[in-house]
């Protein structure tokens, strides 16, 4: 059964009442297919603190997602910033359903705390994120003012059969208390 998860950014440590992680979590998991009526995410979702909130290392991160949440064939992800390059490194040996990407990013971007956190260590195979993944939908913002829109933008060029959406004045998607763009997608996708 499906389930909706969010990997969030790092520096959190109070997911679960964040931005616009519990209002887009909660929609979708109340969201039901227009046809049919079934619940779009009858595994129910996903939304926690994650160990490690602020250096999101790898290692930590990586291990979470698979012997905690277990993430699986059937779910989607939501990955935002430093959630976003986890459920890539994921993805890269493992199947999901689906995968948004919210400012998104490939390198470093010369942070010592991202080099550290591991991450950026090797190159991305982004044929096997490709295939991993039934469908991928990235939302970028030119005023990110952590992450450049040219990185995002690289990111989107590389995954076969991305969905890229660029929203302006959006920053690093902090400050919103909702994302009605991203609930639409995925239900869209979901209803497909």
């Amino acid at each position: 059964m499906s389930r909706i998860i969010l990997i969030p950014g790092n520096g959190n440590d109070n997911v679960e009442s964040s931005m616009w992680y519990p209002s887009v979590i909660h929609a979708l998991t109340e969201a039901k297919h227009p046809a049919t009526q079934h619940p779009l995410f009858p595994g129910g979702n996903i939304l926690e603190t994650f160990p490690d909130p602020y250096d999101a290392h790898e290692e930590i991160w990586i291990r979470h997602m698979e012997d905690e949440i277990e993430i699986g064939e059937q779910d989607v992800v939501i990955g935002h910033s430093s959630g976003a390059a986890a459920i890539l490194r994921y993805v890269e040996t493992r199947k999901v359903k689906g995968v948004v990407l919210v400012s998104a990013y490939q390198s470093d971007l010369d942070d010592p705390s991202e080099r550290e956190a591991g991450y950026f260590n090797r190159p991305w195979n982004w044929d096997a994120i490709s295939r991993n993944v039934e469908w991928i939908t990235q939302f970028s913002s030119p005023s990110d003012h952590l992450v450049p829109i040219d990185e995002q933008r690289f990111v989107a060029s590389k995954i076969v059969g991305i969905d890229y959406i660029e929203l302006p004045n959006r920053g690093h998607f902090i400050r919103d208390r909702a994302f009605p763009e991203l609930v639409a997608n995925v239900i869209q996708k979901m209803s497909s």
